[in-house]
């Protein structure tokens, strides 16, 4: 498949991505790229923001493809539980992450995310009905590496380490993000028509 052939809803975590994010840019850039837009990005609700990407998807007029960041991870493991097989044609999933450890996490505009409370966690650990990709930072303050690969086991995703990168966004320098767009492409390419 090729970005012209699929409908990439971009799936943002807590907080949304800002301007300079790598998703941002994404979704100004390619043609077939949306954002779906939640009600609450600072405080989320997990079945409001699972039913947005539902709405969202079923929405579109040719076959879907996720990229979800941070929360939206969580949320899309979330939506597979929901969706039938074929409903979805794949996920890039970046950044994971881990709502049954958010206690450990830094603060986010000064506020720290109630897991339990959210809905959020437990995170399925359910196989995942549509091909996946899974990029993890080995610095990531979300979501230790470890964690991450049981998640990619887990879900049947591709797990892909990037190293020291942080938390993949604007702040650990992933504004552009070259590699992000070259792994996608070659993800697209992999799936089937």
């Amino acid at each position: 498949m090729r970005t012209s052939e699929v409908d990439i809803l971009i799936v943002p975590g807590w907080s949304s991505s800002g301007p300079d994010h790598w998703q941002s840019r994404w979704e100004r850039t390619l043609k077939t790229a949306r954002r779906v837009e939640q009600e609450n990005w600072i405080a989320p609700e997990r079945e409001a923001w699972v039913g947005r990407i539902i709405e969202s998807a079923v929405e579109s007029t040719r076959p879907v493809v996720l990229v979800a960041h941070s929360l939206g991870v969580a949320a899309v493991a979330h939506l597979a539980r929901r969706i039938p097989k074929g409903f979805l044609s794949g996920a890039f999933l970046v950044a994971p992450a881990d709502v049954d450890n958010a206690a450990d996490w830094p603060e986010t505009q000064g506020l720290k995310l109630d897991g339990d409370g959210s809905g959020f966690a437990p995170l399925p650990l359910d196989a995942l009905p549509f091909p996946s990709i899974l990029v993890a930072s080995s610095t990531d303050p979300y979501c230790r590496i470890e964690r991450a690969a049981a998640l990619a086991e887990a879900w049947g995703s591709t797990l892909v380490e990037a190293g020291d990168a942080g938390h993949i966004n604007s702040a650990s320098g992933h504004g552009p993000w070259p590699e992000g767009v070259l792994r996608f492409g070659s993800f697209l390419k992999g799936l089937a028509t």
